[in-house]
Parts: structure tokens; sequence; C-alpha cells
């Protein structure tokens, strides 16, 4: 997908993504502290399932489960290794899943690493772990990139400058951050907006975070400085933890639907759901933003 495609289909009208995988893996019988992205490739069905699901149900662009298998990520499973292999392989599926019904984007996070000075970590050295993931899901297909639940503006820029330095894929960027708008490792909303178009982010915007319902003014603020789309993917609301560790969300598909149109209202244009969301969520997100099921 080129940069001229994207801007059209997001002029065209609301772009709708998918929904939640973690959490739907956890439901589905993945433990707690393993290595997702090898949990996945091993036991591929219950991906492939739930992937198929939202795209019949309407999401536009599906996330390939490619999360944390960057060199740093994967390092921490003794798995560095099989980078290329990991990645081509969840690319892989997620395409097998969608089977042209939706675009494929190839997903990368944050390190967990702040930079310097807060952190030994050098932009050069988060520059080169961007660069290498990148470069493995570009040439494994995908139709455009999202760098997602990324912590500060600095390694969301670096995320884009990798990207932008190995192919011509969209870059989709959103931060996790709290209600009022602030990033976990300093600034704000507006400030990510401002500074990430101008270094050539596609759409930028927010995921994870809180429920749909406390972020309206988070949104139109974004809007209120963007050049390019808004995004919005929180979660179904707040979780609440029970004895065997799972998190419950508090907020039913159809509030959840209600919420986003909200925020639609208020200017996002590319928009889906994080934690705690399913296919059904989606399904009536794209009802309530006037879409038909795919």
């Amino acid at each position: 997908m080129t940069m001229e495609e994207f801007e059209a289909r997001t002029r065209a009208g609301v772009l709708l993504l998918d929904g939640a995988t973690g959490s739907n893996m956890r439901a589905a019988g993945m433990p707690v502290g393993v290595c997702v992205e090898a949990w996945l490739l091993e036991h591929p069905e219950p991906l492939l399932e739930l992937q198929r699901a939202y795209a019949e149900a309407g999401s536009d662009v599906v996330y390939a489960p490619t999360f944390s298998a960057n060199r740093l990520g994967l390092r921490m499973h003794g798995l560095e290794d099989r980078l290329a292999e990991m990645n081509a392989g969840l690319v892989a599926l997620t395409k097998r899943a969608v089977a042209g019904r939706a675009l494929v984007a190839g997903d990368l996070t944050t390190t967990g690493q702040p930079l310097e000075p807060v952190g030994t970590l050098t932009y050069q050295a988060l520059l080169e772990v961007y660069r290498e993931q990148v470069a493995v899901i570009a040439a494994a297909g995908v139709d455009l990139l999202v760098a997602e639940t990324m912590l500060s503006i600095d390694e969301t820029a670096c995320a884009v400058e990798a990207a932008k330095s190995v192919c011509d894929l969209p870059i989709l960027c959103s931060l996790t951050m709290e209600a009022d708008g602030r990033l976990l490792f300093g600034g704000t909303a507006r400030e990510a907006v401002e500074t990430l178009q101008a270094v050539g982010a596609s759409a930028v915007g927010l995921n994870c975070s809180t429920g749909p319902d406390q972020l309206e003014a988070v949104v139109a603020d974004m809007r209120s400085v963007a050049t390019v789309p808004v995004i919005a993917k929180p979660n179904a609301g707040m979780p609440v933890m029970d004895a065997k560790g799972f998190a419950h969300y508090d907020m039913t598909p159809d509030a959840f639907a209600a919420a986003m149109k909200r925020l639609v209202d208020a200017g996002a244009t590319v928009v889906g759901g994080c934690c705690g969301t399913t296919p059904e969520y989606i399904r009536r997100l794209a009802a309530a933003v006037g879409r038909a099921e795919g």
C-alpha cells in the first residue's frame, strides 16, 4: 500500500482496525509469561480463528502479531536468532487468516527500555532494532506498518525513522496515555501528534490506555493540531483482575461502540479496540459508524 493509497482510503471514510489479540489468546489458553509470538506460531489455530472473525466483523486492517518480535524482545526468551523466521511466519499466518478481506499491518511496539539520558539505550541502537524488524516484516508482504502501545514520543519517532529508511509503507503510530492525554514517559498527546506527523507518521493517536468513554477531550485535542488521521484504539473499559490473574473489562460491546462513535464525532477516523475487545466489539463498532460487515 502506498502513502497515496492510504491517504485516499482514509479520506473516503472511517478506517476500521481490529480488536485485541493478547487478551483473546489468554482466553484461548495461552499461559502467562511465555513468549507470545513463539506460542502463536506453535498454536496457530486460535489466532487464525480470531483474525478471520475480525475480517468478517468488518475490520479493514488486521494486525499481524509481530508485536514484540524485535531483537530486544526476543532476547528475553533466548529467541533473537529466530527473528526473521518468526516475523515472516506471523505475517504469513495473518495473511492466511484474512485471505485478502483485510489489509495486513506489521506490528511494532515499545522495547520497554527508556532512551538515554533516562535509560541506557541509545537512539542509534533502537533505530537498528526497529530497522531490522521492519525489513523482515516489509519483505514478508504487509500492506502497512503500525507502531502501537508506544510509551514516548522519542521512541515512536525512532520507529518512524527506521520504517522510512527501509521501505515506503505507511506507518500508523499510537501511544498509550492517561485519560488527560499525558504520556507515560513524558509529553502530551498534542505534542505527540505535532512531532510525529512532522517526521512522517501516516496517522497518529492512542491505543490501550483507558476506555473510550474517557477520551473524547484527548481525541478532540489531537484532532485540533492533526494534519494526518487520528487513531483511537482503546480498551473495553477498565480491567478488574480475578483470582486467577485474568483481566475482565467492564464495557459491553454496545457501550463500547456508542462511546467509540463519540470519539469519531470528536475527530478520530482510524478506530478499533485494544485489551478486552473481541470481534463482537468490532462488529458493533462497524454498525455504529455506518459500516456493513465485511
